[in-house]
């Protein structure tokens, strides 16, 4: 279904009509609100159009293709379903907390999620090959694994504060009515635990800076601006991992420019290539190509190499390499006596006029010494 339908929004809907109609269908559809058969089903669509909408980057995208980005399992920018993302994240990030109470039980919170950025080639986005990232991240300590107590020291004592749950609860009156909100508990931060005696190697945090080598699959296609979800190797918590981001930029290629799926390149030739013809070396993703000057190109012409692109993102079928014609003029200034005068000839011959070459004083003065 059209996402603006399944919010029902127009396609010019503002960023905040967006957001108020998911935060009307969100309360109506919640599953611990809404008990019909369909309404989690509901609930998860409902998030899914709104996570590809409130992106301007996904729903330009999805303007233009009819599709977000990376829909059909590309990590980290597609559907819920693909990507492992949990629906009730996105609502909990509008509302706070698991607003009505219960669903997430005592669940301890994850690590934190971690960000990092990578520049890939335009080989290897054409190939989908994998790439290498260096992370700093925050795991489970191997002294104490992860207790944050120094083994066979006093052992940790339950939170009177949340009663080893890692969580508490507070009731909101708003206008839609009484809501319990459900956060970390900041006594124990969501552990659960007291430490009496802290581990001598990380002072009791339970987690240690390690430097990991993470490898991340790229998906053939993949451009510049991109965000692909690594899932599980952001910081270690105590409800597991968070997840990794990796920002993708495109390095600049020395000869070719993208533009979407299609590949540009400039050919620049002379004015005897443009009016007689002959060929050119274009350099592609596969090596150089050997491509025909037509006799008469002007500047601006291009040439189509068809299957010479970028594959399309997670759909079928490959863009184009577009040779673009740029006419080079001489300067009158480099040109010889004789390519003068034979371009001198040909505007006499087509009708052109052309400024008169006036011989300077010592060219006059040196025709007079040789006796011309």
């Amino acid at each position: 279904m059209d996402y603006y339908e399944l919010l029902g929004v127009s396609r010019d809907a503002s960023p905040e009509e967006i957001k108020r109609a998911y935060r009307a269908l969100a309360l109506k559809y919640h599953p611990d609100r809404n008990k019909e058969a369909d309404a989690q089903e509901r609930f998860a669509a409902i998030n899914n159009a709104y996570a590809v909408l409130s992106d301007p980057e996904k729903r330009a995208h999805y303007d233009r293709f009819g599709s977000e980005p990376g829909a059909g399992g590309m990590p980290g920018a597609g559907g819920f379903g693909d990507i492992g993302i949990d629906p009730m994240d996105l609502f909990e990030s509008l509302f706070g907390g698991s607003v009505f109470g219960g669903r997430r039980g005592n669940a301890r919170p994850r690590g934190e999620d971690l960000q990092v950025d990578a520049e890939i080639t335009l080989e290897q986005a054409r190939e989908g090959s994998e790439i290498e990232v260096e992370v700093d991240r925050l795991a489970e300590c191997d002294h104490c694994h992860g207790s944050g107590s120094e083994p066979g020291g006093q052992p940790p004592v339950t939170c009177d504060t949340c009663r080893g749950s890692g969580t508490v609860q507070y009731q909101q009156r708003t206008l839609l009515g009484n809501f319990v909100t459900q956060q970390v508990c900041p006594t124990c931060h969501g552990s659960g635990k007291i430490i009496k005696e802290p581990c001598t190697v990380c002072k009791g945090r339970g987690r240690r800076i390690r430097s990991d080598r993470i490898r991340v699959a790229l998906p053939k296609g993949i451009d510049g601006g991109y965000r692909i979800r690594v899932a599980g190797q952001g910081n270690d918590g105590p409800g597991g991992p968070g997840d990794l981001y990796v920002h993708l930029t495109l390095k600049p290629h020395p000869a070719l420019h993208r533009d979407a799926e299609n590949l540009h390149f400039i050919a620049r030739i002379g004015i005897a290539q443009a009016v007689l013809g002959g060929t050119l070396e274009v350099p592609t993703l596969d090596g150089p190509k050997t491509v025909e000057i037509k006799p008469g190109t002007q500047h601006g012409d291009t040439l189509r190499l068809r299957g010479q692109g970028m594959p399309r993102l997670q759909a079928s079928g490959t863009g184009d390499l577009i040779v673009n014609f740029a006419l080079e003029v001489p300067s009158g200034k480099n040109l010889s006596k004789e390519a003068r005068a034979h371009l001198e000839a040909y505007a006499r011959e087509v009708g052109e006029e052309v400024a008169d070459h006036q011989p300077g004083f010592f060219e006059r003065l040196g025709k007079a010494i040789r006796g011309e």
